[in-house]
């Protein structure tokens, strides 16, 4: 289990010493202490990524490329190990972590791996005599910061289009859970990467995020988190004018028509809510139901949620670990009185479960209230657990009204049999992802990210790609005559 800070090429402890307890949220034990950077080391990441960078982007996409592609087997190869780190180390139920998180981490690696020799440029047409070619270039050193909530894929979404685009990387996984992005570290060199173009530091927020938002040296910074510190980004940001792509806060909007199909719906919103403890930005959150069909679906959703086994995280039959802080799950749980105090009806859950073995972990079990209000806080702010709020609308006007009630635009769904329907609340509801009779589904060639409050930019996809670069556009003359009024 690797403990110290990723620095050209090596694992070294922090310039000061410094070391925080990353801790198991089943039962808040001690899993290993963690070098925790500072301003001095996020220095020594960024010179050792600037000296690696001029031979990085020098070489060929197609080579780059093959070292992504050996990191995704490499990560299979590993599956084991690094499904029992994610776990240990955030909560997710292992089976979670083996079915999902290392699979698309590593086929997110793989899909930039494949599109790292296929970003071209285009020939402009302009003035006869000359040729115009436009061309892209990697931005150079950039900072990336990361949350605690999906650690393991968010090295992938990071990382991949990142290197694919000939970039060198200084990445700050969370101080909370921090290990599988140091084992990444480790199996990047395994695959071949040259030291220095990934370096790997652990740290607070406040001092190697703050440090990476400022430096001078770096080009941009992708930042995934709350848009609290979203906006502290954009400030500390301004010194160099740095490029930045912000994936933050979401409060999504997940709507069931009457003419849905109820088993799906009930079975696809319990997903968009509790999986993962309901750690998500993308979570469907705010669960809005046709008033015609809200008290059977709402009978048979909480049926369901009833059913969630909560567990050791460890153990394969756990379908809902705990929340991956005492202090998030403490945060969690007062919007158990918020609901109260603005009228809500606590429908279900709202504590910590009664099982003494879970009695020292940071679980909650899942909870649905009803709100009085879509205007009600616990129907705007971003909770961010295993925690729904439930509303009902009389038509499609009101569904639209409610669902792009927020300053949140990140990602929605919607139940219903009806293609037109579909389509048109597709088009009017304002987030970055829409998913119809589905929620939560992602791919590494589709692009991530959200409108207002939830940023700008976007993860993955192509476009990702083209956010790692910077445009040149060349001039050739290739007319051997140069008129005589031709500017010398």
């Amino acid at each position: 289990m690797r403990h110290q800070l990723f620095i050209g090429g090596r694992f070294l402890n922090a310039e000061s010493g410094a070391t925080l307890a990353t801790l198991n949220p089943h039962d808040n034990s001690v899993i290993a202490d963690v070098a925790m950077a500072g301003r001095a080391d996020v220095d020594k990441a960024v010179t050792a990524a600037r000296r690696a960078l001029p031979a990085w982007r020098r070489l060929s996409g197609a080579e780059r490329g093959r070292i992504l592609m050996r990191l995704a087997d490499l990560i299979e190869k590993n599956s084991e190990d690094l499904a029992l780190l994610e776990s240990l180390d955030t909560g997710h139920p292992l089976r979670d972590s083996r079915n999902l998180d290392v699979p698309r981490t590593a086929s997110c690696f793989r899909y930039f791996g494949g599109m790292a020799d296929k970003l071209h440029g285009d020939v402009v047409p302009v003035d006869a005599g000359f040729l115009n070619y436009v061309q892209r270039e990697p931005l150079g050193v950039v900072g990336q910061i990361v949350p605690w909530n999906f650690p393991l894929m968010f090295t992938s979404w990071k990382m991949g289009p990142a290197l694919a685009a000939g970039n060198c990387v200084v990445l700050k996984p969370s101080e909370i859970t921090p290990l599988s992005a140091l084992k990444i570290a480790e199996l990047l060199s395994e695959a071949g990467l040259p030291d220095g173009v990934v370096n790997v530091l652990p740290g607070l927020g406040s001092e190697a995020g703050q440090a990476i938002s400022e430096h001078p040296d770096i080009s941009k910074v992708s930042f995934t988190g709350s848009t609290a510190t979203g906006r502290r980004i954009v400030n500390a940001s301004s010194g160099n004018l740095k490029k930045l792509q912000l994936e933050l806060g979401g409060k999504g909007a997940n709507i069931v028509f009457e003419d849905a199909d109820l088993a799906a719906a009930v079975n696809g919103s319990a997903w968009a809510i509790f999986h993962n403890q309901g750690q998500a930005c993308i979570a469907g959150s705010r669960l809005m139901l046709h008033e015609r069909i809200a008290d059977a679906f709402l009978d048979k959703f909480v049926s369901l949620a009833r059913s969630i086994k909560l567990g050791n995280p460890l153990d394969a039959s756990t379908e809902m670990g705990p929340l991956t802080s005492s202090l998030h799950r403490d945060r969690v749980l007062s919007y158990v009185d918020i609901a109260r105090s603005e009228g809500g009806e606590l429908v279900m859950g709202g504590h910590p479960p009664r099982a003494e073995e879970l009695s020292r972990g940071c679980y909650v079990e899942p909870t649905v209230v009803r709100a009085r209000s879509w205007r009600d806080r616990v129907a705007q702010e971003e909770v961010f657990g295993p925690f729904v709020t439930v509303l009902t609308f009389k038509d499609d006007a009101e569904a639209l009204e409610i669902a792009n009630g927020t300053d949140y635009a990140l990602g929605s769904g919607l139940w219903t049999t009806n293609l037109r329907r579909a389509h048109q609340m597709a088009q009017a509801l304002e987030a970055g992802m829409v998913w119809i009779n589905s929620y939560k589904r992602v791919s590494p060639g589709s692009p991530f990210g959200g409108f207002g409050q939830s940023g700008y930019g976007r993860d993955m996809g192509f476009e990702a790609m083209r956010e790692y670069t910077q445009v040149k556009s060349v001039w050739v003359n290739v007319d051997a005559q140069i008129p005589p009024w031709y500017p010398r």
